[in-house]
């Protein structure tokens, strides 16, 4: 199933939130710059839920290396409400690249994988390491398919 790319904008915030939808890899890409205030944040996490429900897709990549500025911390509503919906519509692995200069701060002192327990995440200073991890799940996750089947 092929989906059209999604690119959400705000004033002063053009593209501010890129959602686009591998098919050869078929896992969701969300990418995020510039300015996010917390409206703009929850209203790219809902549109990229939607995909996920459309696409029953099990792999997400969220890129904030291009955000500048704080970035919204409602990790309580990501994680009580975004979170089991987004596991309800088939979300399995999250590889999440931080935003540059804040992987110290963002995720202390909870980790994120106490976080989100429905899913698998896994933090990431650069998208290269990010696209091979997901990568990595994808390669074991048809192999237990395959070892199921046969």
């Amino acid at each position: 199933m092929s989906m059209q790319p999604q690119y959400l904008s705000a004033p002063g915030s053009p593209d501010y939130c890129q959602l686009i939808y591998d098919t050869d890899r078929q896992w969701l890409r969300v990418t995020w710059q510039g300015f996010v205030g917390p409206e703009q944040a929850r209203e790219g996490a809902l549109a990229g839920l939607q995909m996920l429900r459309q696409l029953h897709c099990a792999y997400l990549l969220n890129d904030n290396s291009r955000l500048e500025g704080p970035w919204f911390d409602s990790l309580f509503w990501l994680s009580h409400e975004w979170g089991p919906a987004a596991a309800q519509a088939g979300l399995r692995f999250v590889a999440h690249v931080a935003q540059a200069q804040s992987l110290a701060t963002t995720y202390t002192p909870t980790p994120a994988h106490q976080i989100f327990q429905q899913f698998e995440i896994q933090v990431f200073e650069e998208s290269a390491e990010a696209v091979e991890w997901l990568s990595s799940c994808q390669t074991e996750t048809d192999e237990d398919s395959a070892r199921a089947s046969a």
